[in-house]
């Protein structure tokens, strides 16, 4: 594929990540308000509800996730996300119109269940840069998506405060729906169908990919960032109503979102390129130490400026972390399997991203918020560990392999 094309694309995916992370920041960091609208209003039930929410979107995209990518394997990944985009904008719209918290966890569940644009977009984007360039385009496409989650928390802080929570919904329904229509006429796709010589099943797709070393310990790695970080955001809100007596709650908590996101939008580029140079393996290694370094501290904070401070430079960690871990997987995926790859890979994603808030908010009602950093910084230090000894020895050995392949070839 032409460089003009595959940099064409990730321009327009860009652009494309950035309205629809803006629509879904909107009001995923107020669930937790919008729960108390909703008529829930005892505490320990709305982190309960908060937690089992936010987590159903995922529990649903962690169970389709292997069919999208095998499907996209097949047909191409231009239209997984089409539906993707089409799908999310009629559900997100429904969500508006939710009467209880039981109603919003079955249009979570739905959501969840057609979700999956942001994944095949990086799907995209892998399979169709070369490979030297691959760390660049995910941080990149990183920074589009981030940029889209700087604004949505504030926008959504601004709407919620003057215009009510429901109207996030129908706003982030259309801004989705535009997203959808960009790639729809925009993004280009060359894609060969191939036929399969041996038809196989989800799990016999699961084992060939976990076989391919370092592969199932990025899959848990992954895991593990998602339910640290994750299963913190949904709460963040509950915690700057304790830090701060103004009573512009939601603008304060879409001002923590943002500045993080900020940091993490002007780190991804730079983290990226630093990966094409000196492989992703180290920036992962670096950047979850970081992470891990910042994210205990949050717990002691005496003010709201204290926690702001923090999750800015949380924010310049999170920039080397998903792109690694995608530009990782992309350079291991069996050939001819990279999308049911990164479909496993979205699913352990999904699942950490399941997982963490249930527990997180399970945790806070009955010890606190505090007590969420403290074990988000213990599962990180955790993380770090293990692509120490698990994945940055197997890559130096593929990169020398591929050195010395190459120096064999250029003599001869």
């Amino acid at each position: 594929m032409a460089i003009s094309n595959w940099k064409r694309n990730l321009y327009i995916l860009m652009v494309c990540q950035f309205f629809v992370m803006a629509a879904m920041t909107m009001i995923i960091p107020f669930l937790p308000l919008y729960l108390q609208e909703l008529g829930v209003t005892d505490p320990q039930a709305v982190s309960r509800w908060a937690g089992i929410i936010f987590g159903a979107n995922f529990l649903s995209a962690f169970i389709f996730s292997p069919i999208w990518g095998r499907l996209a394997d097949k047909h191409g990944r231009k239209l997984m996300l089409l539906r993707s985009g089409f799908g999310m904008a009629i559900v997100v719209t429904l969500t508006g119109f939710a009467v209880g918290p039981w109603s919003l966890l079955l249009l979570r569940l739905l959501n969840g269940m057609i979700s999956g644009f942001i994944p095949a977009a990086i799907a995209l984007m892998s399979m169709s840069t070369p490979k030297k360039h691959v760390g660049y385009a995910l941080g990149m496409l990183q920074a589009g998506a981030v940029a889209g989650g700087i604004c949505g928390p504030l926008f959504g802080g601004v709407m919620a405060d003057f215009m009510g929570f429901r109207m996030i919904f129908y706003v982030t329904g259309a801004t989705i729906l535009i997203a959808a229509f960009g790639v729809l006429f925009f993004v280009k796709e060359h894609f060969e169908k191939k036929e399969e010589t041996v038809k196989t099943n989800t799990w016999q797709d699961f084992k060939k990919v976990a076989a391919t070393s370092p592969m199932l310990t990025l899959f848990f790695v992954f895991f593990i960032v998602q339910c640290a970080i994750i299963g913190i955001n949904p709460l963040l809100s509950l915690y700057v109503q304790e830090l701060t007596t103004s009573q512009n709650v939601a603008f304060y908590a879409g001002l923590v979102m943002s500045v993080m996101g900020f940091a993490n939008m002007s780190a991804s580029p730079f983290l990226g390129r630093l990966s094409d140079r000196k492989g992703a393996h180290f920036v992962l290694l670096w950047a979850l130490l970081f992470v891990a370094i910042v994210t205990l501290p949050q717990a002691f904070v005496q003010n709201y400026w204290q926690l702001l401070a923090l999750r800015f430079l949380l924010g310049l960690g999170l920039g080397g972390l998903l792109p690694s871990i995608n530009s990782l997987i992309r350079h291991v995926a069996p050939e001819g399997m990279e999308s049911r790859t990164y479909g496993f890979s979205n699913s352990f994603m999904y699942l950490g991203t399941m997982i963490g808030p249930i527990a997180g908010g399970w945790l806070a009602s009955y010890q606190g918020m505090s007590s969420l950093f403290i074990v988000s910084a213990i599962l990180l230090i955790i993380n770090v560990f293990l692509v120490k000894t698990r994945v940055v020895p197997v890559m130096k050995r593929k990169l020398n392999k591929q050195k010395q392949s190459l120096t064999k070839t250029a003599a001869t």
